[in-house]
Protein backbone atom coordinates (compact mmCIF):
# COMPACT_ATOMS: atom_id res chain seq x y z
CA UNK A 1 0.00 0.00 0.00
CA UNK A 2 1.39 3.41 -0.98
CA UNK A 3 2.15 5.91 1.76
CA UNK A 4 0.96 9.18 0.25
CA UNK A 5 0.92 11.14 3.51
CA UNK A 6 3.32 11.04 6.44
CA UNK A 7 3.82 13.05 9.60
CA UNK A 8 6.49 15.09 7.80
CA UNK A 9 3.79 16.57 5.55
CA UNK A 10 1.91 18.39 8.33
CA UNK A 11 2.14 19.80 11.86
CA UNK A 12 0.81 17.42 14.50
CA UNK A 13 -1.33 19.24 17.08
CA UNK A 14 -2.98 18.10 20.27
CA UNK A 15 -6.73 18.01 20.83
CA UNK A 16 -8.15 21.43 21.66
CA UNK A 17 -5.53 23.24 19.59
CA UNK A 18 -7.51 25.73 17.49
CA UNK A 19 -7.08 27.27 14.08
CA UNK A 20 -6.53 30.61 15.82
CA UNK A 21 -3.63 29.08 17.75
CA UNK A 22 -2.10 27.91 14.47
CA UNK A 23 -2.50 31.33 12.89
CA UNK A 24 -0.81 33.04 15.81
CA UNK A 25 2.05 30.51 15.83
CA UNK A 26 2.72 30.95 12.14
CA UNK A 27 2.50 34.72 12.46
CA UNK A 28 5.03 34.69 15.30
CA UNK A 29 7.46 32.71 13.15
CA UNK A 30 6.99 35.10 10.23
CA UNK A 31 7.58 38.14 12.43
CA UNK A 32 10.79 36.65 13.80
CA UNK A 33 11.94 36.03 10.25
CA UNK A 34 10.94 39.59 9.21
CA UNK A 35 9.06 38.01 6.34
CA UNK A 36 5.43 38.99 6.76
CA UNK A 37 3.62 37.51 3.77
CA UNK A 38 0.06 36.34 3.38
CA UNK A 39 -0.38 32.69 4.30
CA UNK A 40 -2.94 29.90 4.62
CA UNK A 41 -3.52 27.57 7.55
CA UNK A 42 -5.13 24.27 6.53
CA UNK A 43 -6.80 21.96 9.04
CA UNK A 44 -6.44 18.53 7.41
CA UNK A 45 -8.57 17.02 10.16
CA UNK A 46 -11.51 18.97 8.78
CA UNK A 47 -11.05 17.18 5.44
CA UNK A 48 -10.92 13.81 7.21
CA UNK A 49 -14.20 14.71 8.92
CA UNK A 50 -15.78 15.67 5.59
CA UNK A 51 -14.61 12.39 4.05
CA UNK A 52 -16.27 10.37 6.80
CA UNK A 53 -19.45 12.40 6.39
CA UNK A 54 -19.46 11.80 2.65
CA UNK A 55 -18.98 8.05 2.95
CA UNK A 56 -21.63 7.79 5.63
CA UNK A 57 -24.21 9.93 3.79
CA UNK A 58 -23.55 8.48 0.31
CA UNK A 59 -22.32 4.92 0.90
CA UNK A 60 -22.72 3.91 -2.76
CA UNK A 61 -20.87 6.90 -4.19
CA UNK A 62 -17.09 6.97 -4.69
CA UNK A 63 -15.48 10.43 -4.59
CA UNK A 64 -13.17 11.85 -7.25
CA UNK A 65 -11.71 15.16 -6.08
CA UNK A 66 -11.40 17.84 -8.82
CA UNK A 67 -7.80 19.00 -8.69
CA UNK A 68 -8.68 22.44 -10.10
CA UNK A 69 -10.56 23.15 -6.85
CA UNK A 70 -7.42 22.92 -4.71
CA UNK A 71 -4.21 21.40 -6.04
CA UNK A 72 -2.10 21.95 -2.92
CA UNK A 73 0.14 19.04 -2.04
CA UNK A 74 -1.21 18.46 1.47
CA UNK A 75 -4.78 18.13 0.18
CA UNK A 76 -3.83 15.80 -2.65
CA UNK A 77 -1.70 13.59 -0.41
CA UNK A 78 -4.41 13.33 2.26
CA UNK A 79 -7.19 12.48 -0.19
CA UNK A 80 -4.94 9.95 -1.93
CA UNK A 81 -4.23 8.38 1.46
CA UNK A 82 -7.97 8.22 2.15
CA UNK A 83 -8.54 6.32 -1.10
CA UNK A 84 -10.21 9.03 -3.15
CA UNK A 85 -9.81 9.34 -6.89
CA UNK A 86 -8.97 12.55 -8.76
CA UNK A 87 -10.77 14.39 -11.54
CA UNK A 88 -8.18 16.17 -13.68
CA UNK A 89 -8.87 18.86 -16.28
CA UNK A 90 -5.54 18.75 -18.17
CA UNK A 91 -2.19 17.04 -18.41
CA UNK A 92 -0.63 19.29 -15.76
CA UNK A 93 -3.17 18.08 -13.20
CA UNK A 94 -2.69 14.48 -14.29
CA UNK A 95 1.06 14.86 -13.85
CA UNK A 96 0.52 16.54 -10.49
CA UNK A 97 -1.38 13.64 -8.94
CA UNK A 98 0.77 10.97 -10.59
CA UNK A 99 3.88 12.67 -9.19
CA UNK A 100 2.77 11.71 -5.66
CA UNK A 101 2.16 8.11 -6.70
CA UNK A 102 -1.56 8.00 -7.55
CA UNK A 103 -2.13 5.17 -10.06
CA UNK A 104 -3.74 5.87 -13.43
CA UNK A 105 -6.86 3.85 -12.59
CA UNK A 106 -7.77 6.40 -9.90
CA UNK A 107 -7.66 9.35 -12.32
CA UNK A 108 -10.63 10.65 -14.30
CA UNK A 109 -9.80 13.01 -17.19
CA UNK A 110 -13.00 14.95 -16.65
CA UNK A 111 -12.69 17.92 -19.00
CA UNK A 112 -15.42 17.89 -21.71
CA UNK A 113 -13.01 19.67 -24.09
CA UNK A 114 -9.56 18.09 -24.33
CA UNK A 115 -6.49 19.18 -26.27
CA UNK A 116 -5.01 16.48 -28.50
CA UNK A 117 -1.60 16.80 -26.83
CA UNK A 118 -3.26 16.26 -23.45
CA UNK A 119 -5.13 13.22 -24.75
CA UNK A 120 -1.85 11.74 -25.93
CA UNK A 121 -0.31 12.46 -22.54
CA UNK A 122 -3.19 10.63 -20.85
CA UNK A 123 -2.79 7.67 -23.21
CA UNK A 124 0.97 7.52 -22.58
CA UNK A 125 0.49 7.51 -18.81
CA UNK A 126 -2.37 5.01 -18.69
CA UNK A 127 -5.25 7.37 -17.83
CA UNK A 128 -8.26 5.88 -19.60
CA UNK A 129 -11.46 7.21 -18.01
CA UNK A 130 -12.77 10.39 -19.66
CA UNK A 131 -15.89 12.07 -21.07
CA UNK A 132 -17.30 13.24 -24.40
CA UNK A 133 -20.53 14.97 -25.44
CA UNK A 134 -20.12 15.76 -29.14
CA UNK A 135 -18.79 14.34 -32.41
CA UNK A 136 -15.61 16.42 -32.49
CA UNK A 137 -14.54 15.28 -29.03
CA UNK A 138 -15.32 11.68 -29.93
CA UNK A 139 -13.20 11.86 -33.09
CA UNK A 140 -10.25 13.31 -31.17
CA UNK A 141 -10.38 10.47 -28.68
CA UNK A 142 -10.73 7.82 -31.41
CA UNK A 143 -7.57 9.11 -33.12
CA UNK A 144 -5.43 9.90 -30.06
CA UNK A 145 -6.46 7.44 -27.32
CA UNK A 146 -7.78 4.11 -28.68
CA UNK A 147 -7.84 2.52 -25.21
CA UNK A 148 -10.00 5.22 -23.61
CA UNK A 149 -13.04 4.28 -21.56
CA UNK A 150 -15.63 6.93 -22.22
CA UNK A 151 -18.55 8.39 -20.32
CA UNK A 152 -21.17 10.13 -22.45
CA UNK A 153 -22.05 13.51 -20.94
CA UNK A 154 -25.83 14.02 -20.83
CA UNK A 155 -27.72 17.21 -19.93
CA UNK A 156 -31.11 16.78 -18.28
CA UNK A 157 -32.30 20.23 -19.33
CA UNK A 158 -30.84 21.82 -22.46
CA UNK A 159 -33.50 24.51 -22.88
CA UNK A 160 -32.29 28.10 -23.49
CA UNK A 161 -33.58 29.14 -20.07
CA UNK A 162 -31.50 26.57 -18.24
CA UNK A 163 -28.77 27.78 -15.90
CA UNK A 164 -25.32 27.62 -17.56
CA UNK A 165 -24.18 25.01 -15.03
CA UNK A 166 -26.89 22.71 -16.40
CA UNK A 167 -25.63 22.99 -19.97
CA UNK A 168 -22.85 20.42 -19.74
CA UNK A 169 -23.53 17.41 -21.92
CA UNK A 170 -25.56 16.53 -24.98
CA UNK A 171 -29.33 16.26 -25.18
CA UNK A 172 -31.01 12.94 -24.53
CA UNK A 173 -32.27 13.10 -28.12
CA UNK A 174 -28.69 13.07 -29.45
CA UNK A 175 -27.44 10.21 -27.26
CA UNK A 176 -28.21 7.34 -29.64
CA UNK A 177 -26.49 9.07 -32.55
CA UNK A 178 -23.33 9.66 -30.52
CA UNK A 179 -23.36 6.13 -29.15
CA UNK A 180 -23.72 4.72 -32.67
CA UNK A 181 -20.90 6.95 -33.89
CA UNK A 182 -18.69 5.73 -31.04
CA UNK A 183 -19.47 2.17 -32.10
CA UNK A 184 -18.40 2.92 -35.67
CA UNK A 185 -15.11 4.37 -34.46
CA UNK A 186 -14.44 1.50 -32.03
CA UNK A 187 -14.54 3.74 -28.96
CA UNK A 188 -15.49 1.97 -25.75
CA UNK A 189 -18.33 3.63 -23.84
CA UNK A 190 -18.71 2.45 -20.25
CA UNK A 191 -21.30 4.80 -18.79
CA UNK A 192 -22.94 8.19 -18.46
CA UNK A 193 -21.87 11.45 -16.85
CA UNK A 194 -23.70 14.61 -15.86
CA UNK A 195 -22.78 17.69 -13.85
CA UNK A 196 -25.42 20.01 -12.44
CA UNK A 197 -23.24 22.26 -10.29
CA UNK A 198 -24.26 23.96 -7.06
CA UNK A 199 -27.45 25.38 -8.60
CA UNK A 200 -28.82 22.05 -9.79
CA UNK A 201 -28.82 19.67 -6.83
CA UNK A 202 -32.46 20.19 -5.89
CA UNK A 203 -34.15 16.77 -5.55
CA UNK A 204 -36.41 17.19 -8.60
CA UNK A 205 -33.64 18.44 -10.90
CA UNK A 206 -31.26 15.72 -9.77
CA UNK A 207 -33.90 13.01 -10.18
CA UNK A 208 -34.54 14.23 -13.76
CA UNK A 209 -30.84 13.93 -14.51
CA UNK A 210 -30.62 10.41 -13.09
CA UNK A 211 -33.73 9.40 -15.06
CA UNK A 212 -32.14 10.75 -18.26
CA UNK A 213 -28.94 8.86 -17.47
CA UNK A 214 -30.92 5.66 -17.01
CA UNK A 215 -32.50 6.06 -20.45
CA UNK A 216 -29.06 6.70 -21.97
CA UNK A 217 -27.80 3.57 -20.20
CA UNK A 218 -30.52 1.55 -21.90
CA UNK A 219 -29.53 2.94 -25.31
CA UNK A 220 -25.92 1.96 -24.72
CA UNK A 221 -26.84 -1.51 -23.56
CA UNK A 222 -29.00 -2.03 -26.66
CA UNK A 223 -25.99 -1.16 -28.82
CA UNK A 224 -23.84 -3.73 -27.07
CA UNK A 225 -21.87 -1.58 -24.67
CA UNK A 226 -21.10 -2.80 -21.15
CA UNK A 227 -22.52 0.19 -19.31
CA UNK A 228 -21.44 0.06 -15.68
CA UNK A 229 -20.44 3.54 -14.48
CA UNK A 230 -22.49 6.64 -13.59
CA UNK A 231 -20.83 9.97 -12.77
CA UNK A 232 -23.16 12.36 -10.94
CA UNK A 233 -20.75 15.32 -10.99
CA UNK A 234 -20.22 17.85 -8.22
CA UNK A 235 -21.77 20.95 -6.71
CA UNK A 236 -21.90 19.80 -3.07
CA UNK A 237 -21.77 22.72 -0.59
CA UNK A 238 -18.56 23.32 1.33
CA UNK A 239 -20.17 24.90 4.39
CA UNK A 240 -23.40 24.43 6.28
CA UNK A 241 -24.59 28.03 5.95
CA UNK A 242 -25.95 27.37 2.46
CA UNK A 243 -29.55 27.16 1.31
CA UNK A 244 -29.31 23.39 0.84
CA UNK A 245 -27.54 21.34 3.50
CA UNK A 246 -25.32 18.44 2.50
CA UNK A 247 -27.31 15.82 4.38
CA UNK A 248 -30.51 16.91 2.65
CA UNK A 249 -28.84 16.84 -0.76
CA UNK A 250 -27.46 13.37 0.03
CA UNK A 251 -30.93 12.12 0.96
CA UNK A 252 -32.30 13.28 -2.41
CA UNK A 253 -29.40 11.66 -4.26
CA UNK A 254 -29.89 8.34 -2.49
CA UNK A 255 -33.61 8.34 -3.28
CA UNK A 256 -33.01 8.96 -6.99
CA UNK A 257 -30.25 6.36 -7.20
CA UNK A 258 -32.38 3.77 -5.40
CA UNK A 259 -35.19 4.39 -7.89
CA UNK A 260 -33.25 4.37 -11.16
CA UNK A 261 -30.02 2.49 -10.30
CA UNK A 262 -30.87 0.29 -7.31
CA UNK A 263 -28.17 -1.51 -5.35
CA UNK A 264 -27.18 -4.74 -7.04
CA UNK A 265 -27.82 -3.47 -10.58
CA UNK A 266 -24.12 -3.64 -11.40
CA UNK A 267 -23.63 0.11 -11.85
CA UNK A 268 -20.88 1.92 -9.95
CA UNK A 269 -21.59 5.50 -8.88
CA UNK A 270 -18.93 8.21 -8.71
CA UNK A 271 -19.10 11.93 -7.91
CA UNK A 272 -16.77 14.94 -8.03
CA UNK A 273 -17.03 16.76 -4.68
CA UNK A 274 -14.60 19.68 -4.67
CA UNK A 275 -15.54 22.67 -2.49
CA UNK A 276 -17.31 20.21 -0.17
CA UNK A 277 -13.98 18.75 0.92
CA UNK A 278 -11.77 21.81 1.24
CA UNK A 279 -13.73 25.06 1.69
CA UNK A 280 -13.92 25.09 5.48
CA UNK A 281 -10.46 23.58 6.00
CA UNK A 282 -8.51 26.66 4.84
CA UNK A 283 -8.13 30.05 6.50
CA UNK A 284 -6.26 32.92 4.83
CA UNK A 285 -4.31 35.50 6.83
CA UNK A 286 -3.25 38.72 5.16
CA UNK A 287 -2.02 42.06 6.45
CA UNK A 288 -2.92 45.70 5.79
CA UNK A 289 -0.07 47.32 3.88
CA UNK A 290 -1.64 50.76 3.33
CA UNK A 291 -4.80 52.62 4.16
CA UNK A 292 -6.56 55.79 3.09
CA UNK A 293 -9.46 57.70 4.60
CA UNK A 294 -11.94 58.88 1.98
CA UNK A 295 -14.26 61.84 2.78
CA UNK A 296 -17.95 60.99 2.73
CA UNK A 297 -18.68 63.22 -0.27
CA UNK A 298 -15.84 61.81 -2.40
CA UNK A 299 -16.63 59.19 -5.02
CA UNK A 300 -14.35 56.37 -5.99
CA UNK A 301 -13.32 55.44 -9.52
CA UNK A 302 -16.58 53.56 -9.99
CA UNK A 303 -18.68 56.51 -8.83
CA UNK A 304 -20.22 54.51 -5.99
CA UNK A 305 -17.88 55.06 -3.06
CA UNK A 306 -19.65 56.85 -0.20
CA UNK A 307 -16.82 57.39 2.24
CA UNK A 308 -15.00 55.42 4.91
CA UNK A 309 -11.59 53.77 4.70
CA UNK A 310 -9.77 51.93 1.98
CA UNK A 311 -7.24 49.22 2.80
CA UNK A 312 -4.66 47.38 0.70
CA UNK A 313 -3.58 43.82 1.45
CA UNK A 314 -0.39 41.94 0.75
CA UNK A 315 -2.31 39.28 -1.17
CA UNK A 316 -4.63 40.08 -4.06
CA UNK A 317 -6.14 36.60 -3.93
CA UNK A 318 -9.10 36.50 -1.56
CA UNK A 319 -12.00 35.85 -3.90
CA UNK A 320 -13.66 32.49 -4.50
CA UNK A 321 -15.94 31.35 -7.31
CA UNK A 322 -19.38 30.04 -6.41
CA UNK A 323 -21.19 29.10 -9.60
CA UNK A 324 -21.74 32.54 -11.08
CA UNK A 325 -20.50 35.04 -8.50
CA UNK A 326 -17.46 35.80 -6.36
CA UNK A 327 -18.65 35.81 -2.72
CA UNK A 328 -16.17 37.15 -0.20
CA UNK A 329 -15.97 35.57 3.27
CA UNK A 330 -16.24 38.30 5.88
CA UNK A 331 -12.73 39.29 7.05
CA UNK A 332 -12.03 39.64 10.75
CA UNK A 333 -9.05 41.13 12.62
CA UNK A 334 -6.94 38.33 14.04
CA UNK A 335 -6.33 39.79 17.48
CA UNK A 336 -9.56 41.66 18.29
CA UNK A 337 -13.33 41.15 17.83
CA UNK A 338 -14.62 41.32 14.28
CA UNK A 339 -17.36 43.78 15.26
CA UNK A 340 -15.15 45.88 17.51
CA UNK A 341 -16.85 49.34 17.44
CA UNK A 342 -16.85 51.80 15.89
CA UNK A 343 -17.36 50.23 12.46
CA UNK A 344 -16.59 51.95 9.17
CA UNK A 345 -17.74 51.30 5.64
CA UNK A 346 -14.58 49.93 4.04
CA UNK A 347 -13.25 48.96 0.64
CA UNK A 348 -10.61 46.29 0.07
CA UNK A 349 -8.02 46.39 -2.68
CA UNK A 350 -5.30 43.96 -3.66
CA UNK A 351 -1.56 44.65 -3.45
CA UNK A 352 -1.29 46.62 -6.69
CA UNK A 353 -4.00 49.15 -5.86
CA UNK A 354 -5.24 49.20 -9.45
CA UNK A 355 -8.84 49.48 -10.68
CA UNK A 356 -8.96 45.79 -11.57
CA UNK A 357 -7.58 44.88 -8.16
CA UNK A 358 -10.82 45.60 -6.28
CA UNK A 359 -11.80 42.88 -3.84
CA UNK A 360 -14.86 44.22 -2.05
CA UNK A 361 -16.71 47.46 -1.25
CA UNK A 362 -19.08 48.42 1.54
CA UNK A 363 -17.75 46.07 4.25
CA UNK A 364 -18.43 47.14 7.82
CA UNK A 365 -15.06 46.82 9.58
CA UNK A 366 -13.38 48.35 12.63
CA UNK A 367 -10.74 51.00 11.92
CA UNK A 368 -7.68 49.03 10.83
CA UNK A 369 -4.00 49.82 11.19
CA UNK A 370 -1.17 49.28 8.76
CA UNK A 371 0.47 45.98 9.67
CA UNK A 372 -2.67 44.56 11.27
CA UNK A 373 -3.59 41.03 10.23
CA UNK A 374 -7.00 39.98 8.93
CA UNK A 375 -8.28 36.46 8.55
CA UNK A 376 -10.68 35.06 5.96
CA UNK A 377 -12.35 31.76 6.83
CA UNK A 378 -13.68 29.14 4.39
CA UNK A 379 -11.00 29.87 1.78
CA UNK A 380 -10.10 26.36 0.58
CA UNK A 381 -11.98 26.20 -2.73
CA UNK A 382 -10.82 27.85 -5.97
CA UNK A 383 -8.34 30.14 -4.22
CA UNK A 384 -4.97 28.40 -4.40
CA UNK A 385 -5.74 27.29 -7.94
CA UNK A 386 -6.00 30.91 -9.04
CA UNK A 387 -3.01 32.07 -7.03
CA UNK A 388 0.22 32.21 -8.99
CA UNK A 389 3.16 34.42 -9.74
CA UNK A 390 1.82 37.82 -10.70
CA UNK A 391 4.09 40.81 -11.06
CA UNK A 392 6.35 39.58 -8.27
CA UNK A 393 3.65 38.37 -5.89
CA UNK A 394 4.21 34.78 -4.77
CA UNK A 395 1.49 32.28 -3.91
CA UNK A 396 0.89 32.35 -0.13
CA UNK A 397 2.47 29.50 1.77
CA UNK A 398 0.26 26.83 3.33
CA UNK A 399 0.81 25.44 6.81
CA UNK A 400 -0.93 22.08 7.21
CA UNK A 401 -2.01 20.77 10.61
CA UNK A 402 -3.83 17.70 11.87
CA UNK A 403 -4.77 16.45 15.31
CA UNK A 404 -3.41 13.14 16.56
CA UNK A 405 -6.92 11.72 16.61
CA UNK A 406 -7.49 12.66 12.98
CA UNK A 407 -4.15 11.11 11.97
CA UNK A 408 -5.00 7.92 13.83
CA UNK A 409 -8.36 7.84 12.03
CA UNK A 410 -6.63 8.15 8.64
CA UNK A 411 -4.40 5.21 9.50
CA UNK A 412 -7.38 3.15 10.65
CA UNK A 413 -9.30 3.92 7.47
CA UNK A 414 -6.38 2.75 5.35
CA UNK A 415 -5.88 -0.43 7.40
CA UNK A 416 -2.47 0.64 8.74
CA UNK A 417 -3.44 0.15 12.37
CA UNK A 418 -5.18 -2.83 14.01
CA UNK A 419 -8.87 -2.14 14.41
CA UNK A 420 -9.73 -2.60 18.07
CA UNK A 421 -13.03 -1.64 19.70
CA UNK A 422 -11.37 1.29 21.47
CA UNK A 423 -10.28 2.61 18.06
CA UNK A 424 -13.84 2.26 16.80
CA UNK A 425 -15.00 4.41 19.68
CA UNK A 426 -12.26 7.00 19.29
CA UNK A 427 -13.20 8.01 15.75
CA UNK A 428 -16.67 8.92 16.97
CA UNK A 429 -15.04 12.05 18.44
CA UNK A 430 -14.65 15.36 16.57
CA UNK A 431 -11.58 15.40 14.33
CA UNK A 432 -11.17 19.05 13.45
CA UNK A 433 -9.06 21.62 15.27
CA UNK A 434 -11.23 24.45 13.91
CA UNK A 435 -13.10 27.06 15.93
CA UNK A 436 -16.53 25.55 15.29
CA UNK A 437 -16.81 21.82 15.89
CA UNK A 438 -19.33 19.82 13.90
CA UNK A 439 -21.30 17.03 15.49
CA UNK A 440 -19.38 13.87 16.37
CA UNK A 441 -19.13 11.22 13.72
CA UNK A 442 -19.30 7.49 14.09
CA UNK A 443 -18.40 6.00 10.70
CA UNK A 444 -16.71 2.58 10.64
CA UNK A 445 -13.55 2.24 8.53
CA UNK A 446 -15.25 -0.19 6.16
CA UNK A 447 -16.83 2.82 4.42
CA UNK A 448 -13.49 3.82 2.92
CA UNK A 449 -13.06 2.40 -0.61
CA UNK A 450 -9.92 0.36 -1.24
CA UNK A 451 -9.96 1.54 -4.84
CA UNK A 452 -12.16 3.55 -7.12
CA UNK A 453 -12.83 1.43 -10.20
Amino acid sequence: MNGYLSESNFMMVEEGFTTRDLLENVLTELCHASDQEAFFVADLGDIVKKHLQFLKALPRVKPYFPVKCNGSEGVLRLLAELGAGFACANKAEIARVQSIGVPAERIFYSSPCKQVAHLRHAAKHGVELMTFDNEVELSKVARSHPHAKMLLGVAADSSPSAHPSLMFGTTLKSCRHLLELAKEQAVEVVGISFHLGSHGLEPQTFAQSVAAAQMAFEMGTELGYRMHLLDIGGGFPGTEDTRARFKDIAAGINSALDLYFPAGCGVEIVARPGRYYVTSAFTLATSVTAREEVPGEQNGSDGRWDGGTMEWWDSGMVERWDGGSWPLPRPCPLQRPCLDPPLHSSSLRGPLGQAGDRIADGLELPELRVGEWLIFQDMGAYTLAASSLHEGWLQPQVTYAMSRLAWKTVQLLRGKLPHAEEDRESICAPLSCGWEMAESLCAPPVFAPAGII
